[in-house]
């Protein structure tokens, strides 16, 4: 899919207040403020004990930017649970006393509307929203709805959606980009956080970020969407990067790669992309909006079926973690900067020894386990591989010439001096900082270095007791940084300025 050239005013940051009482919800409209909000949405069902006329004039007098008054009842999301007429003069108030937006549901909006604007000539703007439960409308279903909206008389429509697969979000998109009046328009939920992160691209009214200590699920904050994605910077033209994978919430990917785009002037931006179904993601984003995609766990095998060709090394590897879209033709090219990252990461780490003849110990034979492995089997290394899965296994040991044994051996395994030990599972992963691969702990001396894949934390409990013991460690990180390095390049076709990555990724761990 892609977008529109249709010329619309930048999108707003909205930040949507809940506090419980009016102090509380003053003392967060300032935050917001600080925090770079351009809008503020106040749910009054929020707020404990609401009186109207004592209230609203209390949150109207000291607002610091314009506001989004919201009364939602409980039969729409919300939590008011009181009598209707009640809360519709309310919302008359709201528009009595100047409020510059006043969000009502569809189901009401018609005669409200009509009356406000000719009893009161009242000059606040009218959104009008619509909630959808269950399946996210198709294109055609939404843009009637938006007609049926628009004819409440509103000056913006609003429509939220509660995805359950990323690809249902290209309709919001398509609504947003071809509808010929502002629109709110996104999806709540983990799934649903891109519709968030590049409303910009397509047009949308409004973005939403929580402030700082009030995180809300599938939304980003709004430092992140002011520092991270920079709202301000995006326009249709900005080309789409991110990471493929399940779960996504872990990853550093947008905190490196976007100030890296920003620094080299690329009008790119790099999101995480929570995906559940390969072949549906790479139909409806297949358009050279999306031009490159960084692939992540499971995914890393089940993605090479989907790319049109696969470089030779990713080929023999059996795994993609970068997959670029030709600009010649749109086919979708895998490529492995994994293999080469690791190893040199462990390489540098042992200054000079080389691991030609070493006993290279794999825990973990998924993408990134095959990665390692055929970096260890182009060194000379002697290769042995543990798994949860011993067919698995025992496929690599055999493409690497090494040998496999089941996962519950790793425990009373016993490596020879100087051996390498690499962990290719998620075990230590945030935030399960707790678990790490079961080796004994006493053997952990034996090893000359041991590498963890895992890079949040940097240094994981693995490491740590390595550490303890003796060993030379190796993070995950300087694996995620060279592999990145070799992405950007993918990605942009510039080089890399792989100083400056180095620099974020200090300040990030």
């Amino acid at each position: 899919m892609g977008s529109t050239g249709i010329l619309k005013n930048p999108t707003m940051i909205c930040a949507p207040l809940m506090g419980e009482t009016v102090e509380q919800m003053v003392k967060e409209m300032k935050q917001a403020k600080a925090e770079g909000s351009h809008l503020l949405e106040i749910r009054l069902d929020h707020i404990t004990n609401f009186h109207p006329h004592h209230h609203l004039p209390a949150i109207l007098d000291n607002k610091p930017l314009p506001l989004i008054i919201l009364y939602r009842p409980k039969w729409d999301g919300g939590l008011y649970e009181g009598d209707e007429h009640s809360r519709l003069q309310a919302l008359r108030l709201a528009a009595e006393l100047g409020a510059d937006y006043i969000d009502f549901e569809l189901k009401v909006a018609s005669h409200l509307i009509r009356e406000l604007k000719i009893n009161y000539q009242s000059a606040s703007k009218f959104i009008v929203s619509c909630h959808i439960t269950g399946t996210t409308p198709s294109d055609e279903e939404l843009a009637n709805l938006a007609a049926t909206m628009r004819a409440t008389g509103a000056d913006i429509l609003k429509v939220v959606v509660n995805v359950t697969d990323i690809t249902e979000i290209a309709r919001i998109f398509h609504l947003l980009s071809h509808c010929q009046m502002p629109v709110i328009a996104y999806s709540v939920g983990e799934r649903g956080l891109i519709s968030q992160l590049l409303c910009p691209k397509f047009g949308g009214f409004l973005a939403y970020g929580s402030i700082e200590g009030h995180s809300i699920p599938g939304m980003p904050s709004l430092y992140s969407v002011k520092h991270t994605y920079k709202h301000d910077l995006m326009n249709s033209e900005t080309k789409v990067f991110g990471l493929v994978s399940k779960p996504v919430s872990h990853s550093k990917g947008p905190i490196l790669h976007n100030p890296t785009l920003r620094h080299e002037n690329f009008n790119g931006v790099y999101v995480p992309l929570f995906v559940d179904n390969l072949k549906e993601f790479f139909s409806t984003y297949s358009g050279s909006d999306f031009p490159g995609f960084s692939v992540g766990i499971p995914y890393k095998e089940a993605v090479v079926e989907f790319c049109d060709e696969v470089h030779p090394l990713a080929e023999s590897i059996g795994a993609v973690n970068t997959i670029i879209r030709r600009p010649c033709d749109g086919k979708l090219i895998g490529y492995n900067t994994d293999c080469e990252a690791a190893i040199i990461s462990i390489e540098d780490a042992l200054k000079g020894t080389l691991i030609s003849g070493k006993l290279f110990v794999l825990v973990g034979a998924g993408g990134a386990g095959r990665a390692l492995a055929f970096g260890a089997k182009s060194r000379g290394a002697r290769i042995l591989i543990f798994d949860i899965d011993f067919e698995r296994a025992k496929s690599l040991a055999s493409a690497v010439l090494g040998e496999a044994r089941t996962f519950e051996q790793v425990i009373n395994f016993q490596p020879e001096k100087g051996a390498i030990l690499a962990n290719a599972t998620p075990l230590g992963m945030h935030p399960y900082t707790d678990q790490r691969i079961p080796v004994d702990q006493e053997t952990l001396g034996d090893y000359e270095l041991v590498f963890d894949a895992v890079y949040t934390p940097r240094k994981t409990r693995l490491l740590k007791e390595a550490e303890a013991a003796g060993a030379i460690t190796v993070s995950g990180v300087e694996m995620f940084l060279r592999q990145a390095v070799s992405q950007f390049n993918l990605f942009t076709g510039q080089q890399a300025p792989e100083e400056l990555m180095r620099e974020i990724i200090a300040s990030l761990f």
